[in-house]
């Protein structure tokens, strides 16, 4: 790469939730800073998940039981999982992977991982929230985990009984405890956890808009419209960008890219991480902002509905397709097919918005956050990205100054892609 550099002491690569989490903790931390977006700053996943900060989702992104279940589920035109048939020789390597993760001691070490991380994402949240003002968008009210099949009651019960044993407050409602908690729904659903210390936010885009907001009034650095093509570490340890926008060199980088991160990784560390993307969907619906108080997810059908100031938002699905394929919105639409059945009135989908994004899903169902030399990494964080930005920001602050971290990060980090065995 020749030609003229613009230079900064810190770049971060992306401008999700992640990445503007890390921005603003540095730049407050008195790092000068420049935020590199390709699109907008909270585009992507971060504006369209399903806004759970969901604390006890502590098991892998998949295990046996779900592989037996496979099958069935590809050929369920409603199934929370599809496969596009032209992805499936570019995501087998992905897959073999996951398979080699689900070995008991492997899985029951990838739990230890995203226990640990996220014990302590709620009270991150809530500092990071008080930190920025965000509180009027933040709501740790709890959520309702569903089941509706008699088969699936007792299953959710032990679930629920051993999420108590490691420390994830939760409690069985029966059916009546239910309606009286959320009356808009349906008699068919038979009981429900419920988890007090879980939260929603209620307007994604403000908080990153109140985040952007603060980073530039502090004297951020922000780019959008500006994608990063080629990156490289060079002899003196400082790192070259060539973008759409022009040559920047930088003392750090930091990789915040999401589902975009495996080539910048491999051209960065030479470490070719097995990264790739669940593509969700959601459906908005405007004219449904008071249906329900808190999140409200199914065990039997896969997806969530979540109470935001926009609507209520539907949202769930996995899709392996890649980066390229359009995005199928029948499958957005058919999450109103699987809400509807769950309420005690029909569900106004007039107005409705649907959505699709990409989710970046490592297949150790691990993050990797890390530091290496001049780079530093937060990306891969599957369904979690919301869940885990504060505490990821604690963490990657923490690497950049040297300082402790306050947690055992060596399950997160690069390393354990370029060894022939891992162990933490």
């Amino acid at each position: 790469m020749t030609g003229t550099f613009s230079c900064a002491r810190v770049i971060i690569i992306g401008a999700g939730i992640i990445g503007l989490s890390i921005a603003v903790s540095l730049q407050r931390a008195g790092v000068q800073v420049v935020l590199l977006e390709t699109n907008k700053v909270g585009g992507g996943a971060s504006c369209g998940n399903a806004g759970h900060i969901a604390i006890e989702q502590v098991f892998p992104i998949a295990d046996l039981a779900i592989v037996r279940q496979l099958p069935r589920m590809l050929l369920d035109s409603m199934g929370p999982l599809r496969l596009d048939w032209r992805y499936l020789a570019q995501i087998m390597p992905w897959f073999f992977k996951l398979l080699a993760n689900m070995r008991p001691a492997r899985a029951e070490q990838i739990h230890q991982a995203l226990l640990a991380l996220n014990q302590q994402s709620l009270n991150a949240w809530q500092t990071f929230s008080d930190e920025w003002n965000l509180s009027q968008w933040i709501r740790i009210q709890g959520s309702l985990l569903l089941a509706e099949n008699p088969a699936s009651v007792a299953g959710l019960q032990q679930h629920g009984a051993r999420l108590n044993a490691m420390g994830i407050a939760n409690n069985w409602l029966d059916t009546n405890a239910l309606r009286e908690r959320e009356p808009a729904l349906a008699a068919n659903q038979l009981g429900a956890l419920f988890y007090p210390q879980t939260g929603h936010v209620t307007n994604l885009n403000a908080v990153t808009g109140q985040l952007k907001t603060a980073f530039m009034q502090m004297g951020g650095q922000l780019y959008e419209g500006c994608k990063v093509l080629q990156a490289a570490v060079q002899d003196d340890h400082s790192v070259r960008l060539h973008t759409s926008s022009g040559q920047w060199c930088a003392k750090h980088v930091v990789v915040c890219a999401g589902a975009h991160s495996r080539p910048l990784v491999r051209q960065l560390t030479g470490v070719d991480v097995p990264l790739d993307t669940e593509r969700g969907y959601h459906l908005m619906l405007p004219n449904e902002k008071a249906r329900l108080s808190v999140p409200v997810s199914s065990i039997d059908r896969r997806f969530i509905m979540t109470p935001m100031q926009e609507g209520l938002r539907l949202a769930g699905t996995v899709e392996f397709a890649g980066l390229q394929a359009p995005p199928n919105m029948q499958r957005a639409q058919q999450l109103l097919q699987l809400a509807q059945p769950m309420m005690n009135a029909p569900l106004d989908d007039s107005d409705a918005t649907s959505w699709m994004g990409f989710r970046p899903s490592i297949a150790d169902s691990l993050p990797v956050i890390d530091r290496r030399g001049p780079v530093l990494l937060a990306f891969g964080h599957q369904h979690l990205g919301l869940t885990q930005a504060a505490v990821t920001a604690q963490l990657i602050r923490a690497l950049y100054f040297n300082t402790e971290p306050g947690i055992d990060i060596r399950p997160y980090r690069l390393h354990r892609f370029s060894c022939a065995e891992t162990s933490f």
